[in-house]
């Protein structure tokens, strides 16, 4: 009897789908859905409401980046030194609150403003939801459950563009949008005040300053490496609504191309997540980096409206693959006391490619056009996979760490 109450307690103990877990998850999904409602729309608003150019957008749109890349090695560092709790809730509220700024931002200047600022409550709150994620998870799921705690953004960052273009084709009417957002945000940062932590161990021996509190020097190569392909989705996501419309006369197409993104995401994921569990990260990435290629390619060198889709859900079942494995990966080599520098490590290596490419897309497209720009992201989607399969995938194998 003994036995099977043990063995209950583990099962419970080790059971993936928790309710912490659950809960993280829904706060993920809705930060991420508030910020992703407008992301494709903002360069159409520019556009129509301040009449900017090309690369005007590209500047105004990549200071949010810059603002995230600035505080995320401090966000990683204070989630790891202080109540992981406090410091999600802290955050989440001031990412709700910079939605305010939209609504009332009247020139140009304004609304770079209010979009630069809204980087450092984004960038804290995405380190410090994430590592929470982590600490909710029984050890023995953690491979596995990081992959699908990736779907809930994921899901959001496909889904809420092709909803924010419903409705502003249904409505033409940019503050709903920004009201929505706001209201969104609200949701989850009521979601995060009802997360309960487990006790955290305390570290001996952890050194009182070191550069690796900041960022996660273990791991450079694979920084680099993802810097890449975060290049490569930010020029795709910022620009594609934008791109439809001028180059392919699509103009009701954008949504189904995110929901195509989004089907390619959840599936991919689905099917890696047992892959995941068994350590095989170098594996998934290797599948996900190459099937992105073929979409990039698609997308930038064949000027077809089946292209177009197809490259949709191939980049969707690429990332699926590739970035929960990149994720899995930078937290195999970092120590236990060091999941919060981790995640800040991967997603500032994201952004500062992210950035990169929303500044080189909108400045390419000014000059030569936008198919240019999306063979430009397709030449570096090629560079990022060859650099993977030579160098990063042995350079993570030599460094993990064994748990």
């Amino acid at each position: 009897m003994n036995n099977k109450v043990e063995g209950k307690n583990m099962e419970a103990k080790e059971r993936l789908w928790n309710k912490e877990y659950i809960k993280v998850m829904a706060c993920n999904f809705l930060l991420f859905f508030a910020f992703y409602l407008l992301t494709p729309l903002l360069p159409l608003y520019l556009d129509e409401q301040f009449e900017a150019d090309k690369d005007l957008i590209g500047i105004v749109l990549s200071g949010y980046v810059v603002a995230t890349l600035l505080i995320r090695p401090f966000s990683g560092f204070i989630v790891d030194t202080f109540n992981r709790k406090k410091v999600l809730t802290i955050c989440f509220l001031f990412f709700f609150l910079c939605f305010t700024g939209y609504i009332g931002a009247g020139t140009l200047l304004m609304f770079a403003i209010v979009r630069t600022f809204h980087g450092i409550p984004f960038g804290a709150t995405t380190v410090a939801n994430s590592t929470v994620a982590i600490d909710v998870l029984p050890s023995s799921r953690r491979n596995e459950g990081l992959g699908y705690y990736g779907l809930s953004n994921n899901i959001a960052m496909a889904v809420a563009p092709s909803a924010g273009i419903y409705i502003y084709h249904a409505t033409a009417n940019f503050t709903l949008l920004f009201w929505l957002s706001l209201i969104i945000a609200f949701a989850g940062f009521l979601c995060s005040t009802k997360v309960k932590l487990p006790q955290r161990e305390r570290v001996e021996g952890k050194p009182k300053f070191s550069l690796d509190h900041f960022f996660l020097g273990r791991a450079w190569l694979l920084a680099i490496n993802i810097s890449f392909f975060g290049l490569c989705w930010g020029v795709m996501s910022n620009y594609v609504a934008i791109y439809g419309k001028e180059e392919l006369n699509i103009t009701d197409g954008t949504g189904i191309f995110f929901m195509l993104l989004s089907l390619g995401l959840v599936v991919s994921r689905l099917f890696g997540a047992k892959s995941l569990r068994a350590g095989r990260m170098t594996r998934n990435a290797t599948i996900g980096v190459l099937i992105s290629l073929v979409g990039y390619s698609l997308f930038g060198f064949i000027h077809a409206a089946w292209a177009y889709y197809a490259a949709a859900l191939l980049i969707g079942l690429g990332n699926g693959q590739m970035y929960p494995a990149f994720l899995n990966m930078f937290v195999g080599v970092a120590r236990h006391d060091q999941r919060g520098t981790a995640n800040s490590s991967i997603l500032i290596s994201w952004d500062l490619g992210m950035g990169i490419g929303i500044v080189l897309g909108g400045f390419i497209a000014e000059q030569i056009g936008f198919t240019s720009a999306f063979r430009f992201v397709a030449i570096m989607q090629a560079v990022g996979a060859a650099l993977f399969i030579l160098a990063t995938a042995g350079f993570f194998e030599r460094r993990r760490l064994s748990r």
